[in-house]
């Protein structure tokens, strides 16, 4: 029998091919990837992830996912935009709900690469 595919609430058709995998541990390859696996992360409220991934300049101390009333509902990536070798940019909506509340996150993320790894660093709200 084969395994059930559950979607990635990326928006891909495989969660585990997906986001899955960085959330195992494999390191994301790009900022996108990672910007993606962070947006799943706080779909899922995997909150340790979304602190090893965050730089640690810019990292809260605690997270409390959990304590949130958030539905996420929809992510589109409009632009990635690598810097150089080490930095890059991920322009991203994300649509969600907050006490059957319709609303949007419309960021420009910057990312930074680090001994191997891709961290977020902190983001510009864009008007939406």
């Amino acid at each position: 029998m084969k395994p059930k595919i559950l979607p990635c609430p990326c928006g891909a058709p495989d969660y585990a091919a997906c986001c899955g995998r960085y959330h195992n541990g494999t390191p994301a390859p790009d900022a996108e990837a990672l910007m993606r696996s962070r947006y799943s992360a706080y779909v899922l409220k995997l909150e340790s992830y979304l602190l090893a991934t965050w730089h640690p300049t810019t990292r809260p101390a605690v997270l409390d996912l959990a304590a949130d009333n958030v539905k996420w509902l929809e992510l589109e990536v409009k632009r990635h935009s690598p810097c150089d070798e080490g930095h890059s940019t991920v322009e991203f909506v994300a649509r969600y709900k907050v006490g059957g509340r319709a609303q949007r996150l419309h960021e420009i993320s910057r990312f930074v690469f680090e001994e191997g790894r891709w961290y977020y660093v902190d983001g510009e709200f864009e008007g939406t």
